[in-house]
């Protein structure tokens, strides 16, 4: 009985309470995964792990008596699985089910760790989400094979073009949503990778009432199609110096996108775009676990008039994760510039809490060939519950706050960024 008022106890832990737009949303996370632990032995040092401990340790440790952490084995081909079940209920989604989580392994034994991420969602308001994406190093890092796939069935508001919009212009939406994203890399010197690839985004039945201010809807004077497509190759580069891509905490990844979407290939216009993906991690203190991490993501049209949900926005990024204080597409335009830095520190010794603070900005024009707008800006503090001390997997609890009221809790399985 004891055992069982601990367990209660620790779930109690990682109840939280969530609000978007001063929305009441609950959420409660379980966590699963196998009793055999493993570790992440990027670097030719071996790590004790035996005085870390992860959220599995915990309830081994109730359940187990005079339980001892393990020393892990090392990440190999068999798949390591971390995930959280969750229960909330907003205003916005009414009761809602989430399945989030993730899988590291390596293909080889001398290849880095690949990781496939998922979230699945359903909700009393008959929204559904299920992003794929996937991170696969092969025939011992001599090639990389990013995924990026996803099927929503989505009511979603949007608040106009620009980061001068209003937040009480907001127009409510709906439609169902397919991205279908694949990119083959090969190593063309040391981190350096070069790659091409393919990407289809279709959104169909769409709907939309009018502003809630009664102000002009930017959507119906941008488009008002019921159906709309990008398709299009992509030319893409990378270079990735991180230890592990799940929580780096040293090194540098960079990485430029450019992609082509064609009629000829089924997209409604003609147009290209660029994404310039840039994060550097450094230990601050040098010594110490603590990490300062730094990000910048600016996607940008180059050419071309894409359809009104394929312009760049807020938390459409392939993680989903820019912008935390505001709520995904809070802001959209043809041009969007993005900047980020973190500090991750330890809040145990044992490495099962931690904390992060974060600041965020991002400015955006309106339709193709204006000028930038007001830079928004994001601010907030992190809690992090480590779910496996072998792949550094994290569930991160973030409350952002932005302008205009903005603000809200954002939940994820392994960092930001």
């Amino acid at each position: 009985m004891k055992r069982f008022f601990a367990l209660i106890t620790l779930i109690s832990v990682v109840f939280v309470a969530t609000d978007v737009h001063a929305q009441d949303k609950k959420l409660i996370p379980i966590t699963r995964y196998p009793a055999k632990k493993v570790k992440d032995t990027s670097s030719k040092a071996e790590t004790d792990t035996t005085e870390q401990k992860d959220f599995n340790d915990v309830l081994q440790s109730i359940f187990t008596k005079n339980y001892k952490p393990e020393k892990a084995d090392t990440i190999g081909p068999k798949p390591i699985i971390s995930f959280v079940p969750a229960v909330g209920y907003s205003l916005q989604t009414k009761t809602a089910a989430t399945f989030t989580g993730n899988i590291v392994f390596r293909s080889t034994p001398n290849s880095r760790v690949s990781a496939i991420t998922t979230s699945m969602g359903f909700t009393q308001r008959r929204q559904f989400t299920l992003p794929i994406v996937s991170i696969i190093w092969a025939f011992d890092n001599s090639w990389l094979f990013m995924g990026d796939t996803r099927f929503y069935v989505y009511p979603q508001s949007t608040y106009g073009l620009g980061s001068n919009s209003n937040i009480a212009g907001e127009q409510p939406m709906r439609y169902n949503f397919l991205r279908v994203s694949e990119i083959a890399f090969k190593r063309v010197s040391g981190n350096f990778f070069l790659g091409v690839g393919y990407k289809l985004q279709k959104h169909w039945n769409i709907s939309h009432e009018e502003p809630l201010n009664g102000a002009p809807s930017d959507y119906e004077h941008y488009e008002n199609d019921v159906s709309t497509a990008s398709s299009g190759f992509s030319l893409n580069a990378l270079f990735d110096s991180r230890d592990i891509s799940v929580n780096a905490s040293k090194g540098f990844y960079g990485a430029i996108e450019y992609y082509n979407y064609n009629k000829a290939l089924g997209s409604n216009s003609n147009w290209q775009s660029l994404v310039i993906d840039l994060r550097k991690y450094y230990k601050f203190p040098e010594g110490s676990d603590n990490v300062i991490a730094f990000w910048s993501y600016d996607w940008v049209v180059l050419r071309g008039r894409p359809p009104y949900l394929d312009l760049p926005s807020t938390s459409w990024d392939t993680y989903s994760t820019t912008g935390r204080g505001y709520i995904q597409s809070r802001f959209r335009g043809a041009q969007m510039l993005y900047l980020e830095t973190e500090y991750r520190f330890k809040l145990t010794r044992n490495g099962l809490i931690g904390g992060v603070v974060f600041l965020n900005g991002q400015t955006f024009s309106s339709v193709p060939g204006s000028k930038l707008e007001k830079i928004q800006p994001g601010y907030g503090p992190g809690l992090r519950i480590k779910l496996s001390k072998a792949s550094k997997t994290n569930l991160d609890i973030d409350y952002g706050f932005g302008q205009q009221g903005s603000n809200g809790l954002f939940l994820t399985v392994g960092e930001v960024f």
